[in-house]
């Protein structure tokens, strides 16, 4: 507490890392998935939702030679040695892109819109990419 009585010590953050775009083509999957690090190296509670094309970011089998980027997806094994646990998918968008459980290269948590609007709420910060 200061002076006056505030409590001024750090408080744990809930940042909840909203994934949508697609994982090659744009910056933003690799983006994200730097930021969910760093937020989580600094002891926040740290989630990730995966909607829309999102959700391709943790499907198993991602070949990108072609593209001539690096694949990336298997960085979403580490995310455990951070601490991130918390991965959340839409299953809208999984079922509208044909994909299931089985696909994901780490565990998530399928949940509907609704449930995914109520995560949402629970958070104080939402990042979306």
């Amino acid at each position: 507490m200061n002076e006056s009585g505030t409590d001024t010590s750090t408080r744990i953050k809930k940042f909840l890392f909203v994934n949508r775009k697609a994982p090659y083509g744009t910056i933003y999957a690799l983006e994200a998935l730097e930021v969910v690090m760093i937020s989580a190296a600094f002891d926040q509670d740290v989630s990730l939702a995966f909607l829309d094309d999102g959700i391709f970011q943790i499907v198993k089998g991602q070949e990108t030679t072609f593209i001539g980027m690096k694949n990336f997806s298997q960085t979403y094994r580490a995310l455990e040695d951070f601490g991130v646990t918390k991965l959340y998918v839409e299953r809208e968008s999984m079922e509208a892109r044909g994909i299931s459980e089985s696909d994901f290269i780490v565990p998530a948590e399928v949940i509907s819109v609704r449930e995914m609007a109520e995560l949402m709420a629970s958070q104080d910060i939402i990042l979306s990419f």
